[in-house]
C-alpha cells in the first residue's frame, strides 16, 4: 500500500512539473517580440500535448476569428477538453486538448490538474491577443496623431503661402484687367490678356481653398440637414453624371438629425468628394450618395463603384497637393479641404477603399444639442 502511494505521488509530481514547464514554455513564447502572431499560437498548441498525462496520443488546437492552429492528429481525438477564449466578455475562441485512445495508467482520460491546466492556457492566449490588439491600437492611435501633426504643420504653412501670394496675385489681376480696357488693344494680345486672367482667378480659388484647409474662414453655423445637403450640392452633377454614364442612387434616411454647420462648407466638402468619385469612373459607374444616423452623430457616404485606391494611396489622401491624376486634371486640394471642413465642425471622415472595387467616403458630424435632448 506505502509503495503504491509513493508511485501515485511520484506520478503526481511528474505530471505537475510537465504542467509548469508547459506555462513557462508558453509565457517565454508570448514574452517574444521578433515572433509573429501566428508563429506564437501555433507554439503554444505545440506545447500542449507533452504536458498531458499521454503524449503520444494527446493532440491540441487552438481557434481564433476563425484561423485554426493545431498538431497533427487532432482530427482522429475520440476525447476533447475544452476551454474557451474570452476577451473582454466576448468569446472569440478556443483551446482543445485532444486524446485519441484509451489511457491504460489512469481511470480518467484527462485528470482534473489538467482541466486546470487548459484553463490556465486559454487565460494565456486571451493575455497574449488582448496585449497584441492593444499594440495595434497604440500604433494606429500614434500614426493618426502624426498625421493630425503634419497636417496642423501644413496647414499653418498653407496659410502663410496663401496670405503672401494674395497680393501679387490681386495686383496681377488687376493690371490685367485694366490692360483690356486700353483702347486699340490687338487682338491676340486680348486672347493672352483673357488667359493671364483666367489663369490668376484658378490660383485665386486655389488659395481659397488653402485657407480652408488651414481653417482660416470661421464656418458661419446653423441648423442644417444633411439630406438637405445632399438635395441642393447634387443638382449640379446630374447632367455631368448622365453625359458621363454615371448611375445616380440616393439612399436618404428619413427624420435624419440636423448638425449644427455652416451649410455652404458642407457643400463644398460633398462636391469636392464627389468631383473625386466622378474621376474615379471615367468610364462610368454607380455613385451612391447615403445618409443615416446613430450615436449622437449623423453620416454622409458618398460611395463610387471606380477603380479604387492601395492602401498607401489611402494614407496620403489628405496631404495637400497629393494627387494620382494626370497634370492639370487636380490639385491635390479638394480631399484636404473636405477633411478640413469637416474636422473644423468637429466631425470625421472615414475612406474604405479596393483597387478595382471603388471606395466609399463616410463623413460624420455631430447632432445638434436639441435633436440629442429630444432623443432623451
Amino acid at each position: 500500500m506505502g509503495e503504491k502511494r509513493r508511485q501515485r505521488g511520484k506520478e503526481a509530481l511528474r505530471e505537475r512539473v510537465k504542467e509548469l514547464s508547459c506555462l513557462y514554455g508558453i509565457a517565454r513564447i508570448v514574452a517574444r517580440e521578433d515572433v509573429s502572431f501566428d508563429e506564437t499560437l501555433q507554439g503554444i498548441a505545440e506545447l500542449l500535448p507533452p504536458a498531458w498525462q499521454n503524449p503520444e496520443k494527446t493532440s491540441a488546437r487552438i481557434t481564433l476569428d476563425g484561423r485554426c492552429y493545431e498538431t497533427p492528429g487532432f482530427g482522429l481525438a475520440t476525447e476533447v477538453l475544452k476551454a474557451d477564449v474570452a476577451l473582454r466578455g466576448a468569446r472569440r475562441g478556443a483551446v482543445e486538448v485532444g486524446c485519441s485512445g484509451a489511457c491504460e495508467d489512469s481511470e480518467a482520460t484527462f485528470l482534473e490538474e489538467e482541466k486546470s491546466l487548459i484553463e490556465a492556457v486559454a487565460g494565456e492566449v486571451a493575455f497574449f491577443v488582448e496585449r497584441r490588439e492593444a499594440e495595434r491600437d497604440r500604433e494606429r492611435l500614434n500614426e493618426q496623431l502624426r498625421h493630425a501633426d503634419r497636417l496642423a504643420t501644413l496647414g499653418i504653412l498653407s496659410a502663410g503661402v496663401a496670405h503672401e501670394l494674395n497680393e501679387p496675385l490681386g495686383n496681377i489681376l488687376g493690371y490685367a484687367q485694366l490692360a483690356k480696357k486700353c483702347p486699340g488693344l490687338p487682338e491676340q494680345a486680348g486672347k493672352d490678356i483673357d488667359r493671364i486672367e483666367a489663369a490668376s482667378l484658378r490660383a485665386r480659388e486655389i488659395i481659397k481653398n488653402l485657407l480652408l484647409f488651414a481653417r482660416q474662414k470661421t464656418p458661419v453655423r446653423r441648423k442644417a440637414n444633411l439630406n438637405d445637403i445632399v438635395s441642393e450640392g447634387m443638382c449640379f452633377f446630374e447632367a455631368r453624371c448622365e453625359r458621363s454614364g454615371v448611375e445616380i442612387t440616393r439612399e436618404l434616411e428619413e427624420g435624419l438629425p440636423d448638425v449644427v454647420a455652416d451649410a455652404d462648407q458642407l457643400n463644398q466638402a460633398l462636391v469636392n468628394l464627389v468631383v473625386n468619385a466622378l474621376q474615379a469612373m471615367p468610364s462610368g459607374g454607380r455613385l451612391t450618395l447615403r445618409t443615416k444616423s446613430g450615436d449622437g452623430s449623423a453620416a454622409l457616404c458618398v460611395e463610387d463603384t471606380g477603380c479604387g485606391m492601395s492602401e498607401e494611396v489611402v494614407k496620403k489622401l489628405f496631404i495637400p497637393f497629393f494627387t494620382t491624376k494626370d497634370i492639370g486634371q487636380g490639385t491635390g486640394l479638394g480631399l484636404p479641404v473636405a477633411h478640413g471642413i469637416v474636422a473644423a465642425h468637429g466631425g470625421w471622415i472615414r475612406v474604405d477603399s479596393e483597387v478595382g472595387k471603388g471606395s466609399t467616403f463616410e463623413i460624420r458630424l455631430p447632432v445638434s444639442r436639441e435633436n440629442s435632448e429630444e432623443k432623451k
